[in-house]
């Protein structure tokens, strides 16, 4: 007799991320599909990965893929850009069927190619993000006339991590990457990195509606909404919110507080040290 197909709408949406940042994409997921169970796993323990090699990356990548598959998770969610770079084609391939595996790069591309045809595009991002130039290969292949034009902004990642923002501090860092000629006369500006909405108001304040702030953490959440609806894998609604799971490889007090402001919610975090 065959066994009953295992009901794969009632397992966990695994995401992971180089460490806290990908939360603001966790945060996303959960605010338009409340149903769904999160488990979530920052690699601390390697943080950032904007500095690593691919090599690097896409070995960390699939040792956390592991954990996810697991955790029976039907849906990987890379919410890292220098891992969606760097590994989601060698993840993709390594998880096989055992789940689906989605990036947070090509739902932002698809969005600017509709939205900006013909127009000219910014981008802020870590160096392992911009220098894979993967958003221009992907946006040059849409045919769709977008003129990108990127600029790495290393000291925007740790500055937030240091809770650097919303002060003077972050105001002149920012000001001192937007007024790059490189970004001038842009029509939007692309956040290519997870911490980056923690910035976004500075930004918009920077940019006085001249030029569209756009929060790839909205685009790539609702891409996973339709992403689950048109493969029926979305949750059904239950009596009580889903318990979500925080894994991270390194733990330390500071990441706790950080995750309250990242994920906007009490999180707690455990300490899955994947490494040793």
């Amino acid at each position: 007799m065959a066994s009953p197909t295992p009901d794969l709408t009632t397992r966990p949406i695994g995401v992971f991320d180089s460490g806290i940042g990908g939360l603001t994409v966790a945060r996303a997921v959960n605010r338009v599909l409340p149903h769904e169970r999160l488990v979530y796993f920052g690699d601390t323990a390697h943080l950032p990965y904007g500095d690593k090699s691919t090599a690097a990356i896409q070995a960390y990548s699939v040792k956390i893929c592991d954990l996810l598959l697991k955790q029976q998770c039907k849906v990987i969610l890379i919410a890292c850009n220098s891992a969606s770079a760097a590994a989601y084609e060698l993840v993709r391939e390594y998880v096989g069927s055992k789940a689906r595996v989605l990036n947070v790069i090509d739902p932002i591309v698809a969005h600017v190619g509709q939205q900006y045809a013909g127009r000219t595009v910014g981008l802020i991002g870590t160096k392992q993000t911009v220098n894979s130039n993967v958003y221009r290969k992907k946006i040059d292949d849409l045919d769709a006339g977008v003129q990108l034009q990127s600029l790495a902004t290393p000291l925007l990642v740790p500055m937030i991590e240091e809770g650097f923002f919303e002060n003077n501090i972050s105001d002149n860092i920012i000001q001192a990457y937007l007024t790059n000629p490189v970004l001038a006369g842009i029509d939007a500006l692309v956040l290519g990195c997870t911490h980056y909405p923690l910035i976004k108001e500075q930004i918009a304040e920077f940019y006085q509606g001249r030029t569209e702030v756009l929060d790839a953490s909205d685009v790539v959440a609702a891409h996973v909404q339709h992403y689950l609806a048109e493969n029926h894998l979305a949750a059904r609604p239950g009596p009580a919110a889903p318990a979500h799971h925080f894994y991270v490889s390194d733990f330390t007090r500071s990441f706790e507080e950080s995750t309250r402001i990242f994920f906007g919610q009490e999180v707690h975090l455990e300490h899955y040290p994947l490494w040793e």
